[in-house]
């Protein structure tokens, strides 16, 4: 697998791409997203700010992600190992059903961790949704540890699990 960052032009796919991953969760009964997030606007914004990275097999896009410095405010109240605030977050990690349980997860964050090592950072954060049973065993079995929840939608009226990884 190829993984590069996105271009406008990858838009599209990339919405299919995510399109595939939702309705696998629904199928599965998570909950998690929906037609309305991610959305495009999101995924624009985050492709014109040089942050979102695709996953490209046979040219492609399998897989997407946006890896930045940017936590959400409630990340505060957690106790990270790491307290040298060098770290990136990633958000929005997905990929096409068609792939799952075929180690492009993997790859994606083997890259974003490289991608944070070459940056200077010392460790990854991210969040998972508590009913996405799928998402909180990938990253636990490639290393990632609970740390604390918090409640990112008060709609869903459901905690996110909060994960990390220190080097």
């Amino acid at each position: 697998m190829i993984i590069k960052l996105a271009e406008i032009k990858n838009l599209n796919s990339i919405m299919d791409m995510y399109s595939s991953c939702v309705q696998g969760m629904i199928n599965l009964g998570i909950d998690q997203w929906d037609e309305t997030y991610p959305n495009k606007e999101i995924i624009k914004k985050d492709i014109n700010e040089k942050c979102f990275y695709v996953g490209l097999i046979k040219n492609n896009i399998v897989a997407g992600m946006r890896v930045d410095h940017e936590q959400d405010p409630s990340y505060l109240s957690i106790k990270w190992k790491d307290q040298s605030n060098k770290y990136m977050v990633v958000h929005r990690l997905g990929a096409d059903q068609k792939y799952w349980d075929k180690g492009v997860g993997k790859q994606m964050m083997m890259f974003a961790e490289e991608h944070a090592s070459k940056k200077g950072c010392n460790s990854m954060r991210l969040d998972t949704y508590s009913n996405n049973p799928k998402a909180m065993n990938f990253y636990e079995k490639i290393g990632y540890k609970k740390l604390g929840h918090i409640n990112l939608k008060p709609n869903k009226n459901i905690y996110y699990l909060i994960l990390s990884f220190s080097r």
